[in-house]
């Protein structure tokens, strides 16, 4: 970890987070079951009193978490991550009672929170979102609490039981492309202050054993962004249900089904129609904490490189020897610190709400997660058919190290966005 703009104590804070993720939340993430959300784990993470340092925290520092436990347990950064992502709007943009209900559970490691944005037809092109809110007046006496009923035993609905079951990410955050008339989950009106969901959603990190989920669905069609309203939706809500997904990274993701799920007033996050605001939030936060998740993975790549070149023999000598390897070293840890001044220099514009943060999180997002992989793929070749091996940190590593590329916005996507603003900037002078 680079001491440049950073105080002692983050340093020593990096150090200590590095190791509570080595001795007490890598054997829990070993404990948990592939495409599963790990409750011990986030409850843990709970204990520790990271999970509340989400709510408490700047960018820098939520930058300075994830690298930290992903340098030593990817399970325990992407837990953390995602319970910041799904619950990030309800701290945000919430009422007071949204948030006394949920967020204490959620700091606590208690509840499990996932963000559903991205749908089946549509990733980085938001304007291609279907799920609709449509009117239905036979059920206008439905109320919020009235749909708090127990669980279905069904293994499909939705919400997380105690026994709980992206690749690693971001639930819909690859939802950072345009928002245009096109319809999302939709929303229609059933009654004042009503509507009920249809449609679905896919590729959502926590699904489907969160205990609620931040949903985006189109109130206004024809209205673009401005027809875009972001609900807060227990998992137990009638006519939710979901299933899992096999991914490469074995994360918890999943689709859901929105069969007329009713929502009221009281669960919207925000203001109706206002949505796009939540998600924009939300992902200019976390942009530049996904490219601190890949520097970590690309930090314990190259140290572990520099472990196996060191000591390995080859040729007469040692394999660092070799100027040929000696300089793919040099070039990963080059990208490797600049990925990571980048990140920090975004998260830093965060926190002083400094109007150039998009394109920022942008460019820190898209080098570092596109340096995590050029890092990942050498240490690997460095390494040779050993780093391909079940159960070798590399081969962890280089299955985690490509989805950040996609989600929370493709690389295409944010290069898309630092070229609109770049230009924007051009034609305001």
């Amino acid at each position: 970890m680079t001491a440049f703009s950073l105080e002692p104590a983050q340093l020593a804070w990096c150090a200590e987070l590095r190791t509570l993720a080595a001795e007490r939340l890598h054997p829990l993430a070993d404990k948990g079951e592939p495409g599963h959300v790990n409750r011990a784990l986030v409850a843990e993470l709970g204990s520790l009193g990271l999970l509340g340092r989400l709510f408490t925290s700047g960018a820098l520092d939520l930058c300075l978490m994830r690298e930290s436990l992903a340098y030593a347990c990817t399970e325990a950064e992407t837990a953390l991550a995602l319970q910041g992502l799904g619950a990030h709007p309800v701290h945000a943009y919430g009422t007071e009672a949204q948030r006394a209900r949920w967020i204490p559970r959620v700091t606590a490691g208690t509840a499990i929170a996932a963000f559903a944005l991205s749908e089946p037809g549509a990733g980085s092109d938001a304007a291609a979102l279907e799920l609709r809110a449509e009117a239905d007046a036979s059920q206008a006496g439905w109320s919020s609490d009235a749909a708090q009923v127990g669980r279905s035993s069904d293994a499909a609905q939705v919400g997380g039981s105690s026994g709980a079951a992206q690749v690693g990410g971001s639930s819909g955050a690859a939802q950072v492309g345009r928002f245009s008339d096109a319809p999302v989950l939709a929303a229609a009106p059933d009654g004042p202050a009503r509507w009920r969901l249809t449609g679905e959603k896919c590729w959502i990190s926590n699904a489907p054993e969160a205990d609620f989920y931040t949903v985006f669905a189109r109130t206004t069609p024809g209205a673009g962004a401005r027809g875009v309203t972001a609900f807060l939706v227990p998992a137990d809500r009638p006519g939710l249900v979901g299933r899992g997904l096999d991914m490469l990274s074995p994360h918890p993701i999943g689709a859901l089904d929105f069969d007329a799920v009713p929502v009221t007033a009281d669960d919207v996050l925000g203001e109706a129609d206002r949505g796009f605001r939540v998600a924009m939030g939300t992902l200019n936060l976390f942009r530049p904490s996904v490219g601190a998740f890949a520097v970590g993975m690309a930090q314990a790549a190259l140290d572990a490189t520099l472990a196996h070149t060191a000591g390995r023999d080859a040729f007469g000598g040692k394999l660092r020897d070799l100027q040929a390897v000696s300089h793919q070293v040099a070039e990963m840890a080059l990208r490797t610190e600049a990925a990571r001044l980048m990140v920090h220099a975004a998260a830093a514009a965060y926190d002083a709400d400094d109007p150039d943060v998009p394109r920022r999180s942008a460019m820190a997002k898209l080098l570092a997660t596109e340096t995590a992989q050029y890092v990942v793929d050498t240490a690997v070749q460095l390494h040779g058919a050993r780093a391909l091996q079940r159960g070798h940190l590399l081969e962890h590593l280089y299955r985690e190290v490509r989805a950040p590329r996609i989600y929370e916005g493709a690389s295409e996507v944010q290069r898309g966005i630092i070229a609109k603003e770049l230009y924007a900037r051009q034609e305001a002078r």
